[in-house]
């Protein structure tokens, strides 16, 4: 299974340790806690990495990596019954309690959860403490990815 993710440089890129999401903590996860963020398809990867971003702070480039899941590699996918209410709402502490709770059990190398911003698709949180993580996660590849101004162009609504 491949998966994608997006970074600001292509050291990031490159580097599935989960440092980012430890230093500033995520929807899924808290500060403290590693966690690597990825999504179902490279679309759904730009379009998480956009909603973070403010028009006057964007990067001249981002990076996308394509993220190789070995085939043996078992991810556990969480059924809509058991997301927190109000799931969707930034900061929700019980979504933040219930990722690290997954990932200090290290029972699964990786949760698929719906998207917040989509919910028809998925994104994926990968476990880099997880047995043999980087004998089954890879880099496949990295490549720039410039931004189309008229994505983050913003307009006054009247």
């Amino acid at each position: 299974m491949v998966i994608y993710r997006i970074a600001k440089t292509e050291k990031r890129a490159r580097d599935l340790s989960g440092t980012g999401s430890y230093i500033y903590g995520g929807r899924w996860n808290s500060k403290g806690t590693y966690m690597v963020y990825a999504s179902d398809n490279s679309s759904l990867a730009f379009l998480e990495s956009l909603v973070h971003q403010d028009e006057s702070e964007l990067p001249p480039h981002l990076y996308i990596g394509a993220i190789q899941l070995d085939e043996s590699t078992v991810i556990h996918t969480i059924p809509d019954s058991e997301y927190p209410d109000k799931w969707q709402k930034l900061e929700n502490i019980r979504n933040k309690l219930m990722g690290d709770e997954w990932m200090y059990k290290k029972g699964y190398i990786g949760f698929r959860l719906r998207s917040a911003i989509n919910p028809s698709e998925y994104n994926y949180l990968l476990n880099p403490l997880f047995p043999r993580f980087y004998d089954l996660v890879h880099i496949l590849s990295i490549a720039p990815l410039d931004i189309d101004k008229r994505l983050v162009k913003h307009k006054k609504v009247q």
